[in-house]
């Protein structure tokens, strides 16, 4: 549960501008989490969410980008959790997840830099992970299939 919901934040805050974390608990209740400010407090440590300047009078939490292990022990463990599988179509690989987690694996993806990818783009269950040229895109799934196991 812990797991999902962590993961269910990194997309919350990547689709909105999240000011406090009461605004944070109640996206996350309306997605079906039964959360209190302290779980959605120590969430926000763990994840090492920090909160940037949007207009000089508003804020919003952000992903801290750092290359800390720690980062991508999370990261990893998002993807290891939601992937179900992959395909390639030419410089593109397409993604499966577990229902409501592709947003979350798709910025894990794009947070643990792997070489060759250039981006991606999330639906509900499906990723599209652009690559840079075709032959980087095997290389790419066999990294993503290292992470997984």
């Amino acid at each position: 549960m812990k797991i999902s919901r962590q993961s269910k934040i990194i997309e919350l805050i990547s689709r909105y501008d999240i000011e406090t974390q009461e605004e944070l608990a109640e996206y996350l209740m309306k997605d079906g989490y039964n959360v209190t400010q302290a779980t959605v407090s120590r969430d926000i440590r763990e994840l090492k969410l920090t909160k940037i300047a949007l207009d000089g009078a508003r804020q919003k939490y952000v992903v801290l980008q750092s290359s800390d292990n720690n980062m991508t022990d999370k990261y990893t463990r998002v993807l290891k959790e939601a992937f179900i599988s992959m395909e390639m179509a030419q410089n593109i690989i397409v993604l499966k997840t577990v229902s409501g987690m592709a947003m979350a694996v798709a910025v894990a993806i794009d947070d643990l830099n792997i070489n060759g990818v250039v981006g991606c783009i999330a639906g509900d269950d499906t990723i599209m992970c652009v690559v840079r040229t075709n032959d980087d895109a095997i290389p790419v799934m066999e990294k993503i299939k290292k992470l997984i196991t």
